[in-house]
């Protein structure tokens, strides 16, 4: 009898390979919420960027009680930001902020797509405002409406929402462990969520790999899409 090889399916692969996802890092952190348009955008870009822990989209910024996607009141859909402030500052934040606006800094739109700063100290508040005033003096003669306020309740949205990107790849996500509260807090979710649409490019990627826990066929079905996607645009 001649020994027969099963071939194993690409989604299957990388289903079923032992591995340890790097969902949680217990790291000092500090936070930064932002509203910039659409927030599936922005969850991929903050994401992937070093120095931010997690992420995770929402509504803040109003006064309605619990809002929801199709009931949102006067909230504004926004990113929450874990961020470790000695790999990645305030300021370096609201430089990918001011220039990653999906409808624009200066066209006043809807308030569930407004520009918005909403800051959690009084040391934010500071920056955000000096750095408003730089970014006007920029953009002059158009007039910057971007709005900035003291942080207050924020409420995730729905799940569907969380990691956009990510939950597009459904054998990715269950490959590694992906579960409703970990589209939430996960590490290695948020940087897939940006990889996998080419943020932050090929080189911080493979710089990175290997310790975000994937497997080596997770690696390459990654890199694949990070190549095809580099420089593409982020928004919804």
């Amino acid at each position: 009898m001649v020994a027969t090889e099963r071939v194993t399916d690409p989604a299957e692969r990388l289903e079923n390979i032992p591995q340890q996802p790097l969902h949680q890092i217990d790291t000092p952190f500090e936070k930064a919420t932002f509203g910039m348009g659409c927030f599936w955008g922005c969850d991929s870009l903050f994401g992937a960027t070093k120095g931010v822990l997690r992420t995770r989209v929402g509504y803040a910024g109003g006064t309605s009680e619990s809002p929801a996607y199709k009931k949102m009141g006067d909230h504004t859909e926004v990113i929450e930001i874990d961020y470790d402030p000695t790999k990645i500052s305030y300021n370096d934040l609201l430089d990918l902020f001011w220039n990653n606006h999906e409808y624009g800094l200066t066209t006043r739109m809807k308030r569930q797509y407004m520009s918005l700063i909403l800051y959690h100290s009084e040391e934010q508040r500071q920056i955000a405002v000096a750095s408003r005033t730089e970014e006007q003096i920029k953009r002059t003669p158009e007039q910057i409406i971007t709005e900035i306020a003291p942080a207050g309740p924020f409420y995730p949205a729905e799940n569907y929402h969380q990691k956009y990107r990510l939950q597009g790849h459904s054998d990715l996500a269950k490959g590694i462990g992906l579960t409703p509260e970990l589209l939430h807090t996960s590490h290695v979710a948020a940087r897939l969520n940006g990889y996998l649409i080419g943020v932050s490019g090929l080189k911080q990627f493979e710089e990175e790999a290997d310790l975000l826990g994937l497997s080596k066929d997770q690696v390459q079905y990654v890199r694949q899409y990070v190549i095809e996607n580099e420089g593409g645009g982020i928004f919804c």
